[in-house]
């Protein structure tokens, strides 16, 4: 027998009431950090932290994402709710008889409410007071290579004027290229990574989405000739004569050119680009930058030093949230998919 919404939402409200004042809730799939400020016999007001912003939740909706979930067999996908309704997802599931998975994405209703429930666990709620909290102050330098150069590469930028760099010093432009194409390079390699994992999470229909955009899944059509003889006999019926399907050998051409007297000009268009590549890096020198880098910031009171401090830190939750990848969409239902 189905349980009455009244007794849920009597239990939710229960739940919000007992959260301490610095609780802070985050949306499943876009990520956004928000805190119930009041809760009333209709409604429930919560507050976006980084906006500002107030929205009241309101009983009906819950109702009927109560209803949606009780009617999926897998679990209620969270990319089915429209926009600015996570919320309400997140707070439905401070109930002890509902589930949000994070992982699948979905929010389920269980058969029995699990009363023994802490909320301190739940992967979408945050007891602490959010990004200024002590915990987030004493979070671990992450060991990966980008992370080091792109402090450094903050570090060079902040010290010259980007938007005239032909003023710029040669020996400067030297480090700043040569920072960029480590940042490149490492960045790529942490790319693979991230894709490896996503690739496990993402399927050809449904987009990701997180707090700075989307991913979708692609398939690339590579195509590579057969044997010679194979190639021919397939079109062998076909009028199309062997000499329509044989062309010149690049790799041959080359071989030809070393040992007879024909030009290089005869048979190539040959045209020249100039650019800039990297010889060498001074890996010691960078490590010694990097930490009296680190140790400056770490005891300056200078506000220039709280500036990269607070820019450190939002490079360290964007590497955060590639490395531990949480997929955004956005509730009023959307009708399911034939």
């Amino acid at each position: 027998m189905a349980i009455p919404f009244s007794a849920t939402w009597g239990t939710l409200i229960e739940r919000c009431e007992e959260l301490p004042e610095e609780a802070t809730l985050i949306t499943p799939l876009a990520s956004k950090r928000f805190r119930i400020t009041d809760v009333q016999d209709q409604r429930i007001i919560i507050e976006d932290i980084d906006s500002g912003d107030s929205q009241p939740l309101q009983r009906e909706q819950f109702g009927a994402l109560a209803e949606h979930t009780r009617d999926a067999v897998d679990g209620y996908e969270l990319e089915r709710l429209p926009p600015k309704a996570e919320p309400y997802a997140a707070v439905l599931a401070l109930h002890p008889r509902y589930v949000l998975d994070e992982r699948e994405n979905t929010l389920t209703e269980l058969e029995e409410a699990d009363e023994n429930a802490v909320l301190d666990d739940a992967p979408h709620l945050s007891m602490t007071a959010g990004a200024d909290n002590e915990q987030d102050s004493e979070r671990e330098e992450p060991e990966i290579d980008v992370y080091s150069d792109m402090l450094l590469l903050i570090d060079a930028l902040e010290r010259e004027d980007m938007t005239a760099l032909e003023s710029v010093d040669t020996p400067v432009l030297v480090n700043l290229y040569t920072l960029l194409s480590d940042v490149q390079r490492n960045a790529n390699d942490l790319r693979k990574d991230v894709t490896d994992v996503l690739l496990e999470r993402v399927g050809h229909d449904r987009p990701l989405h997180g707090q700075y955009g989307s991913v979708q899944r692609t398939t690339r059509r590579n195509r590579s000739l057969k044997d010679d003889e194979e190639v021919l006999e397939a079109f062998a019926d076909t009028g199309i004569g062997r000499e329509q399907l044989l062309g010149v050998d690049r790799s041959k051409v080359k071989e030809a050119l070393d040992v007879v007297p024909v030009s290089e000009l005869d048979v190539y268009d040959v045209s020249e680009s100039e650019y800039v590549r990297k010889a060498e890096v001074d890996e010691e020198r960078k490590e010694t930058r990097l930490q009296g880098l680190k140790d400056r910031v770490a005891v300056s009171d200078d506000p220039e030093a709280d500036v990269l401090r607070q820019e450190v830190e939002r490079l360290e939750q964007e590497i955060e949230e590639l490395t531990e990848f949480s997929p955004g969409s956005s509730f009023e239902t959307q009708p399911e998919q034939g």
